[in-house]
């Protein structure tokens, strides 16, 4: 690199105050401050967390209006003014982000310095690049530096910071919105085939809430024409009594049939929508990209599906039809208290606004309460998937007490949250009571004082406090429900965030039919990018049907990834794949997929017999059919061995095989749908010698007659395809067979040399770039 040089740094057009303060991060200001100018400003730094060799250390670039300037973890500072014919490049590849600063005035560019960081550091690093060139142009052009506009969101004008494309503000993180009692009305498509039901259920609430409102009144002619009359002297007229009491016991019996066939329908009603959910939120969360699956943790998906289901399926069948029988009852039974008596039907509902304001204040508070409350339960399902599919690397590790540990931990931080919770709902509940037994009192007192006033009789009294009692029991258990309500609404939220999910890898308006596949696969100008890591770049290649193809490259150069969008796990962002000469995105999913074989790494079999497990993309296949293509696969000798042969079972996730036995079952499930494209991927890199034989003969038979695209770690076991594809940094460098590749003595020759003489590649780069910065590229 070059040695640090001492510049005289011209005033600043852009402002004489140094604005280090704000762009440079707070470990960095001190040192920065000492090197700036009286008048030089910051306008763009980037940390730098890694060195040459790719080893973890901290640096730092800045660039003002007149200069480069960069440290490393030893605080040795270099600087680079800037001139005519400067250029700063970004590039990333597998994981590590590069900025490199050429000199473009000679025939060939000719680099100066590289800096590499990890992509944490990359938004920081695209707008020193963005900055860099916005100067340069300044400097070209002769011109002072104009200050950057100010950018503002269309919606709501609030200030963008140069990085922000979309306004935090106009679009606000969906997992921290607090869920919305709204949110249960979008059930209502779930109810719709059940309107029938659920009508049917209404009118029994209806008719079993009114039965219930029957013995209070009768209880006004038992007192007043028959108690009452009997203290005074009057003989007690036995067959009013009998058919008074005649109707106590007959709206009993009806108000019990009645609440028996509504509470037994609407349970009906509320298992199916229940089922109807799961099953809706499951089969869309399958229709979604391994895009979204890589943000997402099992344990919280499980949480989602099953959990939140539950509780509004039991809010559906339980709390809903109580909150109806609540409504209905306080409604029918304020009618018949004005009916009887208004100023007494006006003191009853007193306690009525101050009710209301307590349920509207605790409300907010529970609606976000209990929606953390479903996230940190998601940690703990988490902690559980994560440890109980990987028990064995727990034991292995002895890592029980760390897992115990997480596991307690996650626990300790869920009753942390749901104490709080309830200490909002355990004051807000007796509150309720109280103010309800208040009301009864109150209610007793006006009512004594106008019998004694002679404007009510005793029965009406007495038929009033009956009716009241039922009035204030719904009112404290309508109060309850915010609660349950609150509890159903968020976990319908956590649902619906599923539902609203678009999938990145969409079905196709008018799905374009595909005809019997050849497998001819063109690739026409491809680009590919995760979020801000671009992998794959302007590639192009056309592969011929049955043709084996072989993709050859270091680790992260874009293999998987390619491989990847050719199944059409993500789409393209850039170009076309083409599939005998339609584009995949215009066929079905389904349909494309259904001429591809995968062949993993690590093969994944489901719990289930071996018969199953090879069946599992022809469900309909026959015994011969199975057992044909486990012959193929070289998996029948070792299936035989087995106590119930192909009916043995495989635990989950194949732990009773062994890793060669589960590879020879995966590909056995590949022989039997006859795929035309093949996918390999590092099929035998994972397994010893001898059984990677055994892996290679039924491989063999695997890709006779079909386009195979095989990815493998040794690279002697491509020898047999009849083109390498090497890759790197998401490009095609080389392409040909493989004695004309090693004869070009290229990038094939070097991956070749180097693997068989086990050196370490990435060791010999950096020493090599340590040697000098400057180089020609």
């Amino acid at each position: 690199m070059p040695s640090k040089m001492t510049i005289k740094l011209p005033d600043s057009p852009v402002s004489s105050s140094r604005s280090f303060l704000h762009a440079v991060p707070d470990s960095w200001r001190d040192r920065m401050a000492a090197r700036l100018g009286a008048a030089e400003n910051v306008l763009a730094c980037c940390e730098v967390d890694l060195d040459i060799r790719l080893r973890f250390a901290a640096g730092i670039v800045v660039l003002t209006e007149s200069r480069l300037l960069s440290a490393d973890d030893k605080g040795e500072w270099q600087e680079w003014p800037l001139r005519p014919g400067l250029r700063l490049d970004h590039h990333d590849h597998a994981g590590v982000g590069t900025l490199e600063l050429l000199d473009v005035t000679a025939a060939q560019p000719v680099r100066l310095v590289y800096w590499r960081y990890t992509l944490n550091q990359n938004p920081a690093a695209l707008r020193l690049q963005r900055q860099f060139q916005r100067v340069m142009m300044a400097v070209q052009a002769g011109q002072p530096l104009q200050a950057e506009p100010e950018r503002h969101c269309l919606s709501c004008n609030a200030r963008l910071e140069p990085d922000q494309e979309d306004c935090p503000a106009c679009e606000p993180d969906e997992s921290l919105t607090p869920p919305s009692t709204w949110t249960l009305l979008r059930l209502g498509r779930f109810a719709k085939p059940y309107s029938r039901q659920l009508t049917a259920g209404f009118l029994l609430t209806l008719a079993s809430t009114a039965a219930t409102l029957v013995p209070p009144y009768l209880t006004m002619p038992l007192m007043d024409d028959v108690l009452i009359p009997y203290q005074n002297g009057a003989p007690i007229d036995v067959t009013k009594v009998g058919m008074l009491l005649g109707g106590l016991l007959g709206a009993a019996l009806v108000a019990w049939a009645l609440g028996w066939a509504r509470t037994y329908i609407l349970a009906l009603v509320s298992e199916r929508m229940g089922a109807d959910l799961r099953t809706t939120t499951y089969e869309h969360l399958l229709k979604l990209s391994l895009e979204y699956f890589g943000g997402k943790r099992t344990g919280d998906l499980m949480a989602r599906i099953g959990s939140e289901t539950d509780r509004i399926n039991v809010f559906l069948s339980l709390h809903l039809l109580d909150f109806a029988t609540d409504v209905l009852m306080i409604a029918m039974t304020s009618v018949i208290l004005f009916s009887i008596n208004p100023w007494l039907a006006l003191v009853t509902l007193l306690p009525l606004p101050v009710i209301a304001w307590m349920i509207h204040v605790v409300r907010d508070k529970l609606r976000t309460g209990f929606e953390k409350i479903d996230r940190v339960w998601s940690e703990v399902t988490n902690v559980l998937a994560d440890t109980i599919p990987g028990i064995r690397v727990v034991k292995a590790f002895a890592q029980e007490s760390r897992e115990a540990e997480r596991f307690r931990e996650a626990n300790r931080h869920n009753l942390a949250v749901n104490d709080k919770l309830n200490r909002v709902w355990s004051l807000f509940s007796p509150t309720v009571t109280l103010l309800t037994e208040i009301g009864l009192l109150v209610v007793w007192a006006f009512g004594i004082w106008q019998v004694s006033q002679d404007s009510i009789t005793v029965g009406v009294l007495t038929a009033f406090l009956a009716y009241i009692s039922r009035f204030y029991t719904r009112l404290d258990s309508m109060s309850r429900i915010v609660s349950v309500t609150q509890k159903a609404a968020a976990g319908a939220k956590r649902i619906f965030d599923i539902l609203d999910h678009v999938s990145s890898v969409p079905e196709p308006a008018n799905p374009q039919p595909l005809p019997k596949v050849t497998g001819r696969i063109g690739m026409r100008k491809l680009g590919f990018r995760y979020g801000n890591r671009s992998v794959i770049r302007d590639l192009s290649l056309d592969i011929q049907p049955g043709e084996m193809i072989g993709l050859v490259g270091h680790s992260g150069s874009g293999k998987s990834t390619l491989v990847n969008l050719i199944c059409r796990f993500y789409d393209v962002s850039e170009g076309a794949i083409l599939v005998d000469g339609i584009d995949i995105r215009q066929v079905a999913v389904a349909d494309y997929r259904r001429n591809i074989g995968l062949v993993l790494q690590e093969p994944f079999l489901f719990f289930g017999s071996i018969a199953e497990n090879i069946a599992y993309g022809k469900p309909d296949a026959t015994r011969e059919e199975i057992v044909a293509a486990a012959r193929a696969a070289h998996a029948h000798e070792f299936i035989l061995r087995l106590p119930q042969g192909y009916d043995s079972l495989v635990g989950e996730r194949g732990q009773g095989l062994s890793g060669g036995e589960r590879q020879r079952i995966s590909i056995a499930r590949a022989l039997l749908i006859d795929p035309r494209i093949l996918i390999l991927d590092e099929a035998t890199s994972a397994v010893d010698t001898e059984t990677e034989q055994e892996i290679q003969k039924a491989l063999d038979n695997l890709v006779k007659g079909r386009t195979t695209i095989a990815i493998a770690h040794r690279l002697s076991t491509l020898r047999k395809a009849d083109r390498l594809v090497v890759m790197d940094r998401g490009q095609i460098v080389e392409v040909g067979p493989h004695d004309e590749l090693m004869e070009a003595r290229g990038a094939y020759w070097r991956l070749y040399e180097a693997q068989a003489r086990n050196v370490d590649t990435e060791a010999a780069e950096a020493t090599w770039s340590a040697g000098g910065a400057t180089e020609r590229v």
